[in-house]
C-alpha cells in the first residue's frame, strides 16, 4: 500500500473572464472547481493506474468535506484527519488578460493533530510506501517531514519526497528511495543555474552523496533525467504535444514513476511511465484520466503498457 501525505489540501476555484477590472463588477465566462495538493494529485494518478493507495493529511470544514467527496467520486481512497476549527483552503485562480493566483493559508494544525497523523503513519508495514509532497502550512514545525521519516526509519518503507529547499535537504539523511526536484529547484539547492545535462548529473550525484537513493529531475520540454541508486544515468525526451495545463504535471510524473517501478522493478520502465503520465496531464485540462494516459502510451513510441 502506498500512502500519500498532503498537509494542506485545497479546492482550486478557477474562473475565466475576458478582462479583470478594478472599477466595475466582473462577471465570469466560466467556473470550475478542482481538488488540489501535491500528495492528493499523486494519489489520483496512482488510483487511475490501478495502484492501491490511501491519501492522508488534514481536512477542515465544509471545504474539507467537499475535497473528500470529490476524491471518493473519483475512486480515490482516503483516511484524512478532520481538524476541529477552520476550513480547508479555497484557492482562487483567475484567468483573464493575465493570470492571478490567490492561495489561502488554510486551517491551523495543532500538535495534537500532528501526533494523530504520526500514529497513523507508524502503522505502516514493511513493503509499504509513503509519499511526502509539497510545502507545509505555517502552523506546522519545519521538521515535520524529518519526524515522519525518522519514525519510519526502523521499517522497510519506500519513501518518496517531492519538496524544495531545506524541507528536502533535511530528510536526505534518512535515505529516501526517490526525490524529484525540477532542474530549477536543483540549481537553487546549490546556488547555481543548471545549464546542461552534465550539470544535472553532477548535482544529482551530490544529492546522492547526502543520502538520496534515486534522483529524478524533471526538465519540462527537455524531458527528464534519472540518476539511479547504481549511479546510472537515464535520459528521456519529453512527449510532443500541446501544453494546456502545467498544474499537477510533476505529481503525475511521481505517480507514474512509482507505478512503473512497482510493476517492473526497472528504472527505465519507471522513467518512461512517469514521463508519459506527466505529459498526459500537461496536455489535459486537469489531471490526466486513465484513457488519456493509455492513449499517450500508445502513441508515444515507448511501447510500454502498465
Amino acid at each position: 500500500m502506498i500512502y500519500t501525505v498532503t498537509f494542506n489540501p485545497a479546492l482550486d476555484y478557477v474562473v475565466k473572464l475576458d478582462e479583470l477590472q478594478s472599477n466595475d463588477i466582473n462577471r465570469t465566462e466560466s467556473e470550475q472547481i478542482f481538488y488540489g495538493g501535491k500528495g492528493v494529485n499523486v494519489s489520483v494518478i496512482l488510483s487511475r493506474l490501478g495502484v492501491e493507495n490511501t491519501a492522508l493529511g488534514f481536512l477542515a470544514g465544509f471545504s474539507g468535506k467537499q475535497i473528500e467527496l470529490m476524491l471518493n467520486e473519483d475512486g480515490v481512497k482516503s483516511d484524512f484527519l478532520y481538524l476541529k476549527n477552520g476550513y480547508s483552503r479555497i484557492n482562487v485562480k483567475i484567468k483573464a488578460q493575465k493570470e492571478y493566483d490567490i492561495n489561502a493559508q488554510g486551517p491551523v494544525i495543532e500538535q495534537s493533530d500532528v501526533d494523530l497523523l504520526l500514529q497513523k503513519l507508524y502503522k505502516l508495514k514493511n513493503g509499504d510506501g509513503v509519499v511526502l509532497a509539497g510545502s507545509i502550512p505555517k502552523s506546522l514545525p519545519d521538521d515535520i517531514y524529518e519526524r515522519v521519516l525518522k519514525q519510519l526509519s526502523d521499517k522497510n518503507v519506500i519513501s518518496v519526497v517531492d519538496a524544495t529547499g531545506d524541507l528536502l535537504l533535511n530528510v536526505l539523511k534518512f535515505k529516501p528511495f526517490m526525490i524529484k526536484p525540477n532542474h530549477h529547484e536543483l540549481g537553487e539547492i546549490f546556488g547555481v543555474k543548471i545549464k546542461n545535462l552534465d550539470e544535472v548529473e553532477f548535482y544529482s550525484k551530490e544529492l546522492q552523496k547526502m543520502g538520496a537513493r534515486n534522483v529524478l529531475v524533471s526538465m519540462a520540454e527537455d524531458g527528464a533525467v534519472l540518476v539511479d541508486e547504481n549511479k546510472k544515468l537515464h535520459k528521456i525526451q519529453s512527449v510532443s504535444g500541446k501544453l494546456v495545463n502545467s498544474v499537477g504535471c510533476g505529481d503525475s510524473m511521481v505517480a507514474g514513476f512509482i507505478a512503473g517501478y512497482l510493476k517492473s522493478n526497472d528504472y527505465d520502465y519507471a522513467l518512461k511511465l512517469g514521463t508519459v503520465c506527466g505529459s498526459a496531464t500537461a496536455f489535459s485540462n486537469s489531471l490526466a484520466t486513465k484513457e488519456e494516459i493509455e492513449k499517450l502510451l500508445k502513441f508515444s513510441g515507448y511501447g510500454i503498457n502498465y
